[in-house]
Order: C-alpha cells, then structure tokens, then sequence
C-alpha cells in the first residue's frame, strides 16, 4: 500500500512539475509528499489526517493527497474562518478579504474512528423555534409526533387526547410521555405535540464551514505566534477522530496547540518541530496551562554536556548556532530579538520585558564560546545604553571569570519605582543554571513575557503517558 502510494505521488509530482516548474511550491510539494508518505504509513487503521493550509496551496496538496492516501479515502475540505476581518481586504486591495483557511480531512480506511460533534444553536434560531418557556424558565418548542407514512412504516394507530393518527411513539411509550407532561394539546381538538427542550439538544451537527472558532488578538489564549491555532479548533478535530487514549502526532508542532488540546482531552501525543524557538515555546505552554505535567522532549539538550555538544556543532554551522541561542533563550522564557538573523543583531540576542506598563526591558547576550572576558560584560552595558534599556542578561555556557562578575556588579542596582526590592543592572546566569532554575534564573522586577505570554492554566483531564519511544 505504501509502495504504491509511493508511486503515485512520485508520478503526481513530475505531472505537477511539469506546468509549476522548478519554484517555492514546486519544493515545498516535494517536501510534503515525503511527509505525507511516512504519516500515512503509521497511521492506524482507525486514524484519520487532517491538513492544515491555506487556499494558495490547498488545491496542490489535495491532489498530493489523493495519490497517498487513494481519492476514496477524502472525507471533507472544511473551510475554517480564520478571523472576522482582515487588513488585506480593506480599502484599496484588489481582492476580497481573505479570512478562510482549508483543512483537509482523510482517512486511511473505511473503518476511521468517527465522533459526531456538535455545535451550539444560534440565538436567531433559539428566538424563533424556542419561543415558549416553562415556568422554571426552561425553553421548548413543539414537536409533530405523528407516524410518517402511517400503517406501511408499521407506525400504530390509536386515539390520544381524543384524536385519532398514526403515531411515531407505541401507546404505552405515548402514556409515559403524557405522564411526564411532555404531550401538549395547543387547543381542543388539535392534534397533540410534544415537548423538546433546549437544554436536552446536543447542538447542530458540524457542518464543513466552521464560523464559529476564531482567535483574534485580544484573545486570552493568545500567545504571540505568528500561526497559532485556537485549541477549541484542534478540540473539535480531537473529539471527532479521536478517544481518550490514543495517540495525536503533530509533526509540525509550531507553537503546541495540538499537544495542549490532547493534553486537555486526555490523549496522548507526539509533537515534531524543527526549531528550537517552537520546543521552548511548547515546553513553556505546557508547564504553565498544565500543573506538574511530565513529558520528554528529544533532540534538545538534557545537561551540560549536551549543550556543550549543541554549542560545538554549531560552531561549524552558523544556522545550528543561532537555534542553540534560540534553545538558549528559551530557557530563559526570553524571545530572540532577530528571529530571522539577516543582518547584524546588534548585541540583542534576545529581550526580556517586564513592568506594569510593559515600560521595562532586559537585552540578553548569549555566548557558546570558551573565551569569554570582561570586555564582553562592557559591551552588553553599552548595548543597554544604546538601546535605553534598563537591565542586561549575560547568559554564557562557559563560568564566568571574576573580573567579569566584578565588572557586572559594578554596573548598579535597578529599581522599578513603587516596587520595593531592587535586581542588579547586569546579571550573569550560566547555561547550567537556567538548565536548572529556567526563568528564575534571572531576576527581574514584575516579570512579563512579551511576546510569548503565558498559557491559561488547564484542568489536566489526563497526563501524558509515558511512551515507547
């Protein structure tokens, strides 16, 4: 199954190749075919995929998608409204807003776990079949209960409240419902309904346009990623296709919000992320929304030693050095002050900030090198200078010397007024101590995270398991 997927989607890329082109969408289609072949291969019978992308490349993955998993397997294209408005729509655009996402959904068999899902009635609807309401306040409408197609559809026949039908409901059933006050006559002679309660509905089946999950950016949930995903969105995927138990593979992990959904549901989970920016972010999210949640992340640094193997690598691959001062920052719950790194940084690894007004900010100079000096401590005060900031972490993988932990005590105390307590102005933390402390490595006055702020706390309805690995 695999192999001949395999062919089809080598056979699907040269036919897309041919009027693409060798471009961006091109290389980036090669690069999910690989991907897609292998998460098809450990999919479970019962499992099903759901891709998310945008409608530039929604059409090209679909038909990638069709030569892995087989045309029969697609189940839906759900559009996602994103957001109820967008800049590039306004005025002056040549185009409609674009505010719509796609979500492609397949399954590897006929046999896919399926949950139905539901989601809530809209007010207009409620306001115009539930008009009427008990005494207690309850909301209801009225039901025909009468049998359709009568005698040939085995429906029986009696008479209730004197009027005689076929009837959905047997007269024993139809006696119970009378009893409990659920069989109303509106008027004599009327032909009697039957009461359904608001509160006794699931909610509308979920249709493919989901409306009604959006995170806009005032949202509390917001973290500051640039693509993060609301996690009501990642629950509804999660409840439909999923029990609690089974595994959630998210290989393109971004900022968790797929881990922290099945962490919430009480799924367990795998997330895949190549950057370090992203794992930090993730490790963070899960500590602060989850309390004492235990999980293992690979790949990154478990001590010193395996820092100081990060740090050497990267000493031959400048693109693998600055995602050991990503991993570096993130230990710190510090943002990188030039994500991209074109350019010169200026002496800002990374930035702290802190204050009730966000007034406060903290430059971070990471250094994986051996020869670290006293110079280097100036240069991070001239930077704080520079830059107006008010207090500068030094984070080193080598111990620092003495005369560098002199030259940094020399630089004062800060003060945010109205808080008692003073922290000095610059701060030297090694590698192993944030490795060990995090955070409370460094010390700052009412600490805020700026960018990435923190994940509300969750009720953990399961912990992760441990896995197989």
């Amino acid at each position: 199954m695999v192999r001949s997927g395999n062919a089809a989607a080598a056979t699907m890329l040269r036919a897309m190749r041919s009027f693409l082109g060798d471009n961006d969408m091109m290389a980036y289609l090669a690069m999910m075919a690989v991907r897609l072949l292998e998460l098809h291969r450990v999919l479970k019978p019962t499992g099903s995929l759901y891709l998310h992308c945008d409608p530039t490349a929604s059409h090209y993955l679909k038909i990638l998608l069709d030569a892995v998993f087989g045309a029969q397997r697609f189940v839906n294209e759900i559009a996602w409204k994103r957001s109820s408005a967008h800049n590039d729509g306004a005025q002056g655009a040549k185009h409609f807003g674009r505010i719509t996402d796609i979500v492609l959904f397949y399954s590897k068999t006929d046999q896919r776990t399926w949950n139905p899902v539901y989601t809530e009635y809209s007010q207009e609807y409620i306001d115009r079949d539930y008009r009427r309401v008990e005494p207690d306040g309850r909301r209801y409408r009225l039901d025909n209960i009468q049998g359709p197609g009568g005698a040939a559809n085995g429906n029986p026949y009696y008479e209730v409240m004197g009027v005689s039908r076929y009837w959905r409901y047997s007269k024993e059933r139809m006696e119970r419902m009378i009893n409990e006050g659920l069989i109303v006559q509106t008027s004599p002679g009327a032909v009697p309904q039957m009461k359904r309660y608001l509160d006794a509905g699931k909610g509308i089946p979920a249709q493919d346009m989901w409306t009604d999950i959006q995170l806009n950016n005032r949202a509390k949930e917001k973290l500051g990623y640039p693509t993060q995903k609301p996690v009501a969105l990642l629950e509804r995927i999660l409840n439909a296709s999923s029990n609690p138990g089974d595994v959630v593979l998210d290989p393109f992990c971004g900022c968790g919000t797929t881990v922290h959904a099945a962490q919430k549901l009480g799924r367990s989970w795998i997330g895949i992320d190549v950057t370090h920016l992203a794992v930090g972010l993730i490790e963070k999210r899960l500590r602060d929304a989850f309390e004492g949640v235990q999980f293992t992340t690979h790949g990154v640094p478990q001590d010193l030693e395996g820092a100081r193997n990060m740090a050497a690598r990267g000493r031959d691959d400048k693109n693998y050095y600055f995602e050991f001062e990503k991993w570096a920052l993130s230990l710190i719950n510090a943002q990188p002050g030039n994500l991209s790194k074109k350019g010169a940084d200026k002496g800002i690894d990374g930035n702290l900030y802190f204050g009730a007004k966000h007034e406060g900010r903290a430059i971070v100079s990471v250094k994986a090198g051996e020869n670290i000096g006293v110079s280097m401590i100036r240069d991070l005060g001239h930077v704080i200078a520079r830059e107006g900031a008010q207090i500068g972490v030094f984070l080193t993988l080598t111990e620092p010397t003495r005369p560098m932990i002199t030259e940094a005590a020399g630089a004062g105390q800060y003060e945010v007024p109205g808080l008692a307590g003073a922290v000095p102005r610059i701060q030297i933390v090694t590698i192993e101590q944030a490795m060990a402390l995090r955070d409370r490595a460094v010390r700052l006055p009412a600490l805020r995270q700026d960018s990435f702020r923190r994940a509300a706390k969750e009720e953990d309805s399961g912990r992760q398991k441990a896995m197989d690995l």
